[in-house]
């Protein structure tokens, strides 16, 4: 009797609020597709930015403070990032009146549809929230419609949101990844062994998933 292959299991650290984590991971999904690799994805958490106040702060000033990137940069920086999404079908609409988030809510929230099966949708919409849309992810109200625009219940997310019920396994999972030597996002674990960390490209994303099955032949 056969063997049924066994799937590839993919552990991916990252924050919604990072550009280079959607397209890393629309990148590996195009590789996994190209492929044909059985595959299963886990997301985990990380806060680009922890120490963020609740109301954030608009995205060229934050990029300029944290990386002294010049307004010139900044506008290289995403008019690269937005054709290299285009490449794989994600949209960045960057505006001036962008915001860099804190995201440790929308990290609770995430797990809360986890436990629904639904962690890997509410991820993607939120992404698209963020970057596409602009919504204003600071915001509970905001957090709430995106979960229930893929069909989670409104009223429960934003209980969820308020009494904070999920904080704890956010902190230990951060934590978990840390202490893992996990420094930057996106940091992407494949079958519990070998660590990637940044958006690949589709091209080198095949090679490591060929590697990959060579090993388990």
């Amino acid at each position: 009797m056969t063997k049924a292959p066994s799937k590839l299991r993919i552990d991916i650290v990252s924050d919604v609020v990072c550009p280079w984590c959607v397209i890393g991971y629309r990148q590996l999904a195009e590789a996994l597709e190209a492929s044909g690799t059985a595959h299963e994805i886990h997301w985990h958490p990380f806060e680009l930015n922890p120490n963020m106040p609740a109301e954030g702060q608009n995205l060229r000033e934050h990029v300029a403070e944290k990386y002294g990137a010049t307004k010139a940069q900044s506008e290289a920086s995403r008019a690269q990032m937005t054709a290299v999404g285009a490449e794989v079908g994600f949209e960045f609409r960057f505006a001036d009146g962008m915001r860099m988030h804190n995201t440790f809510s929308l990290h609770q929230l995430l797990h809360w549809a986890d436990q629904q099966g639904r962690m890997h949708d509410l991820k993607q919409a939120l992404f698209s929230a963020h970057f596409t849309h602009c919504r204003n992810l600071s915001d509970h109200k905001v957090l709430a419609d995106v979960a229930a625009e893929i069909g989670l219940e409104r009223i429960e997310a934003l209980a969820v949101l308020k009494d904070q019920r999920f904080a704890a396994e956010v902190r230990a999972a951060e934590k978990f990844w840390l202490d893992q030597g996990v420094q930057g996002v996106p940091a992407l674990v494949f079958n519990r062994r070998h660590l990637v960390t940044g958006a690949q490209g589709v091209e080198n994303y095949m090679r490591i998933l060929a590697q990959l099955a060579e090993e388990s032949d």
